[in-house]
């Protein structure tokens, strides 16, 4: 399955177009898409108005949706936050460490457009789709 992170469906929703969001328009239908529900929860965050946080609600809500939470995850979070910055790679947001490492443990890809997410891939093994 391909997480989908808050950077690509912002965009999406927005209608603009990248690598990021063309690869999701296209492969909707043809590939298993989901997110977390950090993932979720961030897209949500940055609605404006309550009609369009219903409407986007509405369609995230037709794929699946994972938690991603837990002690587990958290612990090997930021187990991997430490690896990353002994390598002189500082992660900015927690949620990414979260999302990133969920996405390792559970064998999932991931669609980005953070630089955040580089180091994962670089030093972790986290899968990333490149369109």
């Amino acid at each position: 399955m391909v997480i989908v992170d808050s950077s690509v469906w912002i965009d999406y929703f927005a209608d603009v177009r990248n690598r990021q969001t063309d690869w999701l328009d296209r492969q909707l239908g043809f590939t298993s898409v989901g997110l977390t529900d950090l993932i979720f929860c961030e897209v949500l965050q940055g609605v404006r108005d309550e009609f369009t946080f219903a409407q986007v609600r509405r369609e995230l809500l037709n794929f699946q949706i994972m938690d991603a939470g837990g002690s587990h995850l958290a612990v090997a979070a930021a187990r991997n936050y430490r690896i990353l910055r002994q390598k002189g790679s500082t992660v900015r947001k927690t949620i990414d460490c979260l999302i990133a490492t969920f996405c390792i443990e559970s064998g999932h890809e991931l669609l980005h457009r953070d630089r955040d997410f580089d180091p994962f891939e670089k030093y972790l093994g986290l899968r990333v789709v490149h369109p």
